[in-house]
């Protein structure tokens, strides 16, 4: 009787090798993962944490390490007024700009790696989408209606009176009505492909907000600098006042996502697969509309539009921390964060003492990102 086949270098009724050693090679495979996306997370703070400081020491005038520390210092412990004119500088009027830029760019880049997870489309961000079109209608729209618009605007920064502090709920509702619009006009041409008929309803529908809102600023023609200078995207109006008031919206916003993280991993395995792990992909999609309707609508109210950073920080932290989202949400907010600060101090090195609105620099910055990703894509 002839022996029973066997795999070469395996012994009759012996276990193959792979399947032996599959559990090793996972585990050693997942430190690996863990390991780089800890590495990424560690090296995408530390650029923020230098992009802040460098950033507080820099712009009109140059002020020195020593003093903006001592600047930080006196303010962290409540002496904030015995700064001489060079630390007033610093705490007064570029730390809580830098920090408005870091936490813009947190929004923005958690934003942006949250809906390409949703959607498995790296194209996938609250610019290109309509999203901040529709923030910034909401909010110009909220602005109107309670008579606060000429003031908002008189120096082209964006000061949010008590009667009008729903502005940032205003907009999130206008970012939320901005995605569902363009995801209704993507299904109804989804005959042109996914990706395509995603970016043809984002611009339509980022377009006619755009101009909807344009129309209500320019009701006012004496505020037409200010009011294109925050459209392009302006963090001259940051200020400890603002920074507070940005941060529950933007803060709540962020923590929605992170909490998503989990769902939209099983997401890509498909939405059946997704089912069987215990996620609803219709409360994963109302969620990570939610969350980043409401980090977006923060960064619109305080900012104005800054395109691409949603687009940019996800697909470089997607390469270097992994594809798995609770790494890949948080790596995202630092490196959008970090993004944005050094952008902002871009904007106001290039060309001072004059400067660039941060939203030129960003698109400058984006607008290549964007095509490469396109062209691998088709």
């Amino acid at each position: 009787m002839n022996a029973e086949p066997t795999l070469p270098g395996v012994a009759a009724g012996g276990d193959v090798p792979f399947a032996r050693d599959s559990a090793p090679f996972a585990r050693a495979r997942s430190q690996r993962m863990r390991r780089r996306a800890g590495l990424s997370l560690a090296a995408a703070a530390l650029l923020l944490a230098a992009g802040l400081l460098v950033s507080a020491m820099n712009g009109t005038l140059t002020i020195s390490l020593s003093t903006t520390l001592h600047a930080i210092g006196s303010g962290l412990s409540g002496r904030a007024s015995e700064l001489d004119t060079m630390g007033s500088i610093v705490w007064d009027l570029r730390l809580p700009r830098v920090l408005m830029a870091a936490l813009v760019g947190a929004s923005l880049g958690g934003s942006g790696a949250a809906m390409q997870g949703l959607f498995r489309n790296p194209l996938a961000d609250p610019y290109l989408l309509g999203i901040a079109s529709g923030a910034s209608f909401g909010a110009t729209l909220a602005l109107t209606l309670s008579g606060h618009l000429p003031a908002a605007f008189a120096d082209g920064a964006l000061d949010l009176s008590v009667a009008s502090r729903f502005v940032p709920i205003a907009a999130a509702l206008g970012a939320a009505l901005a995605l569902l619009a363009t995801l209704a006009l993507s299904r109804a041409n989804a005959t042109r492909g996914g990706t395509t008929a995603l970016l043809l309803a984002g611009t339509v529908v980022g377009s006619v907000l755009t101009s909807l809102a344009t129309f209500l600023m320019l009701r006012d023609a004496d505020r037409l600098r200010a009011v294109f200078a925050w459209t392009l995207g302006n963090l001259s109006s940051a200020s400890w006042a603002n920074l507070g008031r940005a941060l529950p919206y933007a803060g709540s916003g962020i923590v929605v996502l992170f909490a998503m993280a989990r769902g939209l991993d099983a997401l890509q395995l498909g939405e059946d697969t997704a089912r069987t792990l215990g996620v609803s992909p219709r409360r994963l999609r109302l969620g990570v509309i939610f969350g980043a309707s409401l980090a977006t609508a923060a960064c619109v109210s305080f900012a104005g539009i800054i395109g691409f950073v949603g687009l940019v920080a996800p697909h470089v932290m997607r390469r270097l921390a992994g594809p798995g989202h609770r790494a890949l949400l948080p790596a995202s907010c630092l490196a959008g964060a970090a993004l944005l600060v050094l952008a902002d101090l871009g904007g106001r090195m290039l060309v001072r003492p004059a400067e660039l609105p941060v939203g030129i620099v960003t698109t400058l910055l984006g607008g290549p990102v964007f095509l490469w990703i396109l062209r691998q894509r088709t």
